[in-house]
């Protein structure tokens, strides 16, 4: 790793802008990088690395610095993470920095909890060893203290996987297949694949491999109807539709323009004419009313904390709160409730996250099942097997970055079935039952004859001196 000076500083003022909590880092050191376009593509790659460097560490490298300056942070970041002596920082340090350097090295840290070790607030990290117990939550916090892979999707409508991978081979560029998704490869080292030719030519997307699992879990088919509930920049949409060969029908629905806006360049890319989206102005549009049971498959990747995207997104485990979570938990159960609306008799209801907290997680599924008794859940792994894809998982689909080496990620695959019978009393006859599903004008009818012939019978039976008594009292 190249550092210099100028370099470090700006680092540090994007690192500052982004301590602010103000807004995600992605956004902030693209709104940077727009202002700097003269930083090559190195110093860009420096200055990020950083920036997340520091956020994946920031509650060890706070303890080293005794306080969050962002200059401090920086030089802790690496003298302590990356492990840099300061004769390697000789040239790029100040006079000061350089004391900080020997300060930070210096300390101990024999004695740290483990929540920092895990690089967690404190009710996140509470949260995870309730979940998965203290080792494996200390061992998954950590997993995320690494930077993700960079995964592409090849695209089927364009290309194989096996082309692809022999064009980057004749480039020198290793990539291997993803060892799950099998459209997926993983490139050994990260590049910027947006110029690539394979790139603009849309035959390869970037996808993390979890999500391409997702797609493979709904399980299209060629001439279904296909709904994907909470869209947004639609990679999933996107998937769906090549695992359709452009066959069927895909609406991407999502509350933000913006972002649909950005799905349909990648539609151009992508050489797919079977997806549609619509901007919908919430979960409850009246526009989704007409499109009630029309649905083969409804695919809800819900808005969630983003948890389980920790080595992409750093910055999360920081911004979000306990009560972030509970507010959407809320939200997740009303989205899944309305998208479940879409679905056809017999169709497949997906609900996703990428979140690692129960609370977003099984708690809204097994709620789901309770409040819906048309639904039942299909365990996630036998779907997966019919692909082709083995993967050990039980009745859900939980994927943990120190397993699967994915984003981590959960879903629940329920399906709809045949509404029960209901069974109706009449009132004229308690023993004269009816199945509503079944029962048509003629047997309501039918039905109703009955109880009037056996009232008839019943009063015709009555002895004749107890009528005269009667009338006679008349």
């Amino acid at each position: 790793m190249i550092v210099n000076s100028n370099l470090l500083r700006l680092a540090g003022v994007v690192l500052a802008d982004v301590l602010s909590n103000t807004g995600p880092a992605d956004v902030k050191l693209g709104w940077f990088f727009k202002q700097n376009r003269d930083l090559g593509t190195k110093d860009r790659a420096f200055i990020a690395e950083s920036v997340y460097g520091v956020l994946r560490r920031k509650s060890f490298l706070s303890y080293v610095c005794d306080g969050e300056d962002p200059r401090k942070l920086l030089v802790a970041w690496l003298v302590r993470v990356q492990g840099m002596s300061t004769r390697d920082l000789a040239d790029s340090l100040t006079a000061q920095q350089k004391e900080w350097a020997q300060e930070i090295k210096a300390k101990k840290t024999d004695d740290i909890s483990k929540a920092m070790q895990a690089d967690l607030p404190e009710w996140l990290w509470d949260k995870l060893v309730v979940q998965y117990g203290e080792e494996e939550a200390l061992t998954i916090a950590r997993s995320m203290h690494q930077p993700a892979s960079l995964d592409l999707r090849v695209n089927l409508v364009k290309a194989t996987r096996e082309d692809v991978i022999a064009k980057f081979a004749s480039e020198k560029t290793e990539v291997n297949p993803t060892p799950y998704a099998p459209n997926g490869l993983r490139m050994a080292q990260k590049m910027t694949i947006s110029r690539h030719v394979l790139f603009t030519d849309g035959k390869i997307e970037v996808q993390d491999e979890g999500s391409q699992l997702l797609a493979q879990l709904v399980a299209p088919r060629r001439g279904e109807m296909v709904a994907d509930f909470c869209a947004g920049a639609g990679g999933k949409s996107l998937a769906m539709g090549a695992l359709m060969r452009n066959s069927g029908r895909i609406y991407a629905f999502d509350v933000s323009e913006k972002r649909l806006q950005n799905l349909g360049k990648r539609l151009k890319r992508s050489g797919l004419s079977n997806l549609h989206s619509q901007v919908i102005s919430s979960e409850a549009d009246p526009k989704l009313k007409r499109l009630n049971g029309k649905f083969d498959r409804v695919l809800v990747d819900a808005p969630c904390s983003g948890l389980g995207t920790l080595r992409r997104n750093p910055d999360l485990k920081w911004r979000q709160k306990p009560q972030d979570v509970l507010e959407l938990s809320v939200k997740q159960t009303n989205i899944l409730a309305r998208a479940a609306k879409l679905v056809k008799t017999g169709g497949r209801l997906v609900y996703a996250t990428c979140s690692l907290l129960q609370d977003e997680n099984e708690v809204i599924a097994d709620a789901f099942l309770k409040a819906n008794s048309d639904f039942v859940l299909v365990p996630a792994g036998p779907i997966l097997q019919q692909q082709q894809i083995n993967l050990d998982t039980g009745p859900y689909l939980k994927l943990l970055p120190h397993l699967h080496q994915t984003d981590g990620f959960f879903a629940a695959v329920f399906e709809k079935t045949a509404a029960k019978p209901v069974e109706k009393i009449d009132v004229d006859n308690p023993a004269i039952s009816v199945d509503e599903e079944v029962l048509n004008e003629k047997a309501v009818a039918k039905a109703k004859n009955i109880a009037k012939s056996a009232a008839k019978t019943k009063l015709a039976s009555k002895p004749k001196s107890a009528t005269k008594s009667t009338k006679k009292k008349a």
